[in-house]
Parts: structure tokens; C-alpha cells; sequence
């Protein structure tokens, strides 16, 4: 491996922004061309790009986690495999995912974004369902960061305990529409 990819993956386990985001301007492009020239459109192309990096950012920050290519294959290995699924899914692409792929041995990762970019689907399906007010007070708390005295005046609740409450059975709820689906 590159010194400069041990380098970012060191900042990054220190959750260092700047070094994340040098990595996100550094192979976007290659991704923007990847989607663009296999049915896709810029907006696409920024999804795939954003879910491949959250699954990296992810994987980095699991202490058994060992690169074995560099960080730009691996990148483009999981942007293309999310791309041909999404194609898949649209009835663009008739291929196998899994024969396309063979050829590197990402396979139990793979397997593991998969399920977590499926996870990040269910979620925004239910977050969609929440509805208000529950959607801006979750958002507002684990989103934003506001404090529950924040959120408290923001709904007009009479204190921050009542806020608290409030967000605890907006959780219930979202939890029910998560694993509804």
C-alpha cells in the first residue's frame, strides 16, 4: 500500500474532516465517470459516490480493518457494484453483479455494504413515514445536535423533560416502520 493511503487512513481513524475531504474531491471524478458512462446521471453518480464513502469511512474505522488494495480500487470497486445494482434494480443492467465483480476479492465486504446501504434504503423509508413533528426532532437531536431545551422551545413543549418524552416515542415509532419493512 501507498504511504499517502496509510497517511489518509491514519487521519481518518483521528476523524480528521480535511483528510476526508480531500479523499471525497480526490476520486469523485473517477466515480462522476464511471456512473455517467454507464447509464447514470451526475446526481447518481454523487449517491453512489456518497454511499461508497460512508461505507469506507465505516470500514476504516473498524480497528481489524486491513486495506489490501489501494484506496481508489477500492472505492471504484464498491461505486461500481453499488452502480450495478442500481441499475439492476431500474432494469438497466441484465449482467450478473456478483460475475462482474469476481475479479477482486471484496466479496464479505461487499456483502456487508450491501446490507448496509439496503439498512440506509429501509431508514429513509421510514424516516419518510414519520411525518412531523417527530421527523424535525429526531433530525434536530441526532442530526443537528440541538439540545432537548432547543427542541423543547422550537415545538413549543413545556420543558425539555416533555421534548424528551416526545422524541422517545417518535423513536418507537420510527422503529416500527423500520423493521415493518
Amino acid at each position: 500500500m501507498y504511504y499517502f493511503d496509510e497517511l489518509i487512513i491514519a487521519e481518518i481513524r483521528k476523524k480528521n474532516e480535511v483528510a476526508l475531504q480531500e479523499l471525497y474531491k480526490l476520486h469523485y471524478p473517477m466515480v462522476v465517470h464511471l456512473v455517467c458512462s454507464n447509464s447514470g446521471t451526475e446526481q447518481e453518480a454523487k449517491d453512489v459516490y456518497q454511499d461508497a464513502m460512508i461505507a469506507f469511512y465505516d470500514r476504516v474505522q473498524k480497528p481489524d480493518f486491513v486495506l489490501t488494495c489501494k484506496i481508489k480500487t477500492y472505492l471504484y470497486a464498491v461505486s461500481r457494484r453499488l452502480w450495478l445494482k442500481r441499475l439492476t434494480r431500474k432494469k438497466r443492467y441484465t449482467g450478473n453483479v456478483e460475475e462482474a465483480e469476481s475479479f477482486l476479492r471484496l466479496d464479505e465486504e461487499m456483502k456487508s455494504i450491501e446490507e448496509l446501504e439496503d439498512d440506509y434504503l429501509k431508514m429513509n423509508e421510514a424516516m419518510d413515514g414519520l411525518g412531523e413533528p417527530c421527523l424535525g426532532i429526531i433530525r434536530d437531536f441526532y442530526v443537528h445536535d440541538h439540545s432537548m431545551e432547543m427542541i423543547s422551545a422550537k415545538y413549543g413543549y413545556t420543558s425539555a423533560d416533555n421534548a424528551k418524552n416526545q422524541k422517545y416515542k417518535c423513536l418507537q415509532r420510527l422503529k416500527k416502520l423500520f423493521f415493518k419493512e
